[in-house]
């Protein structure tokens, strides 16, 4: 009986002790520096919210969130960097459309999308605008159409990367334009860019805050809209649809994943802090002020979105036969 009331005492106190332990590692998240793996180059869109977001993170969780830009090969890089991360909520990734064409544009991928990766936040999202250099002779998507179909295979478009919502918004122009172009990936939207502003590319699909400074400063010239309807940040540019040329749908939307096997409780927690962080109006006014839009919503809903994303972009993928 002794024996017996020994073990019971000395099995209740491990419990007791053991108890602390379990319910910080549940509740103390978190407890050192989160690394958020972008896989652009600096400078983009997806990079501009990753570091505001990171930057208030930080404030609010006392951790620091270290961006890392891991750009190239179509932001498979990045993505599988954290596909191949311990799943403690310690890494994650910031993410735009391109990881929902992927799957379908890609014929293997060094992860697979929905099993080793899971969603956790939509942050932001910002129209696509068709811009061209300054010395393109063309000023309406009209004059542009014509201008394409006068130089077969001749004239280039510069894209954030293969895969990329910019690279099939352009295949897309060259398919009403019934003649190809030549597609020039970059990694990431700002060296691409460049080489538009600089005349080496004629065009581009590009993010509108992105776009707008050079825009302003008589850089480029924007042509047309690609969303379903005018941006309330450019009421002014009509969108491609309204001129003719319907179907090409294209925005920088950008969200969190975190690998497969992350706890449900550090999601949620992460999920809640960014939502708190897109609330905050400085962040708002921000993000705003060059054109983008926060996106808040629980981790289940950023799921169904890339769900609906992945069938968008797999059908046009597959209608539009677009191979690398």
């Amino acid at each position: 009986m002794k024996r017996r009331h020994l073990l019971t005492t000395l099995v209740a106190a491990s419990l007791f002790t053991s108890l602390p332990t379990i319910v910080h590692a549940n509740t103390n998240y978190p407890n050192k520096p989160v690394r958020l793996v972008v896989p652009f180059a600096p400078g983009g869109t997806t990079d501009t919210v990753a570091r505001r977001v990171a930057q208030e993170l930080t404030n609010l969780w006392g951790q620091t969130v270290i961006i890392e830009n891991k750009p190239g090969a179509g932001t498979t890089i990045g993505v599988n960097t954290v596909a191949k991360a311990a799943p403690d909520g310690y890494t994650l990734g910031a993410v735009t459309a391109s990881f929902t064409v992927n799957p379908a544009l890609l014929p293997s991928l060094p992860y697979d999308t929905k099993k080793d990766l899971r969603a956790v936040a939509l942050m932001a999202d910002s129209d696509h605008v068709l811009v061209v250099n300054t010395t393109v002779p063309a000023n309406t998507v009209d004059e542009l159409l014509a201008l394409i179909k006068s130089k077969p295979g001749e004239l280039t478009f510069a894209s954030f990367g293969n895969g990329s919502n910019s690279h099939l918004s352009g295949e897309r122009l060259a398919l009403h334009a019934g003649v190809p172009m030549i597609h020039v990936p970059y990694k990431g939207q700002s060296p691409a860019m460049l080489d538009v502003i600089a005349g080496r590319v004629q065009m581009m699909f590009a993010s509108l805050p992105e776009a707008t400074p050079h825009l302003q400063a008589g850089k480029l010239k924007v042509l047309g809209t690609a969303a379903t309807k005018r941006s309330v940040f450019a009421p002014d540019v009509p969108t491609l649809a309204e001129l003719g040329v319907p179907g090409i749908i294209s925005s920088s939307w950008n969200g969190l994943i975190a690998p497969a096997g992350t706890p449900d409780e550090i999601v949620n927690k992460i999920n809640a802090d960014v939502n708190k962080v897109l609330a905050l109006p400085a962040v708002k006014e921000a993000f705003a002020n060059v054109g983008i839009a926060v996106t808040p919503g629980s981790a289940e809903d950023f799921a169904k979105f890339l769900d609906s994303q992945m069938e968008l972009y797999g059908d046009i993928v597959r209608k539009a036969n677009i191979k690398l």
